[in-house]
């Protein structure tokens, strides 16, 4: 709740006029409670896990970029991956939507605003970075402890039920997983707490991210491919083509963790032979040379 009845007093408290988008935000906000708002994160997931996976529905059921498709041998029915969304919202619903609630406090504690003024642009962009490298990292580490014995049976199986992933199958997972994984995504604003407003940014951008590299479409045109260091859909199918005994790609936006850490070997060696195999391929048909 904004401790200022008008907004000519927040004006005043602020030593300048609100610009439009707080007035906006002051109008909405104003007289709501501090929880209500923040129940909007439940809202908002719900939105991005429903709609932002949509378009690679039609992709994949109209055949239109079947030249961008990474496995080419799987083809999913629109039974196939409706069924994917009901599980996602069984687990939305039981798990995730119930998550937000009860981490409301630690929101609290850790100093996350709603109130006025609203961020600066440098000031989300610099945050958000931040939360992109602090997820990447921790994300990365339990990533490669699920891949043990155990955290593979017990939890992480599930989640490579999708060998081919599709964008539905981005937070297809044991519960258990969607609480572990929790924890890096929640990091970074533990540590750098800003607005509610890039706090929702965060989490939108990267469940997009993981629907994105969990699409099965390579697609030439991704503005993600001008990105220093950014895996990608190409980079972590691979990790699910692998499956269950990949220890390869870990990374959940990223690559340099698995490049210092040496967990990227068998894709590289996978990539060049596949190089290897197409210019032979083309070679054959005609001498063609293939660079």
């Amino acid at each position: 709740m904004i401790p200022y009845p008008t907004v000519e007093e927040a004006s005043l408290a602020l030593g300048r006029n609100l610009t439009w988008f707080e007035t906006v935000w002051f109008n909405y906000s104003a007289t709501k409670s501090n929880f209500y708002v923040y129940c909007h994160t439940i809202l908002l997931l719900f939105l991005v896990f429903s709609l932002a996976p949509f378009p690679l529905v039609v992709v994949e059921w109209t055949g239109w970029f079947d030249q961008f498709k990474i496995q080419k041998k799987v083809k999913y029915s629109l039974s196939d991956m409706f069924r994917c969304y009901k599980q996602v919202m069984k687990l939305f619903l039981l798990v995730v939507g119930t998550l937000q609630i009860v981490s409301y406090p630690s929101i609290q504690m850790i100093g996350i605003r709603s109130g006025l003024p609203l961020p600066s642009l440098t000031e989300i962009v610099a945050q958000l970075v931040v939360y992109f490298l602090i997820e990447d990292y921790t994300n990365y580490w339990i990533h490669r402890w699920m891949h043990c014995k155990w955290g593979y049976e017990k939890i992480h199986r599930i989640h490579h039920e999708y060998t081919s992933p599709i964008g539905y199958a981005s937070p297809y997972a044991h519960w258990g997983e969607i609480l572990i994984l929790g924890i890096p995504t929640f990091l970074g604003p533990a540590i750098a707490p800003g607005h509610i407003m890039t706090f929702w940014l965060w989490i939108s951008l990267r469940q997009i991210e993981a629907i994105e590299t969990h699409s099965g479409y390579d697609f030439p045109w991704s503005l993600t491919k001008f990105i220093p260091f950014y895996g990608g859909a190409e980079y972590h199918d691979y990790h699910h083509y692998v499956g269950g005994q990949s220890q390869s790609n870990f990374a959940s936006v990223f690559t340099y963790c698995d490049y210092i850490y040496g967990t990227d070997k068998g894709y590289r060696i996978h990539k060049k032979l596949l190089h290897q195999q197409i210019k032979e391929e083309a070679e054959e048909k005609g001498g063609t040379k293939y660079d």
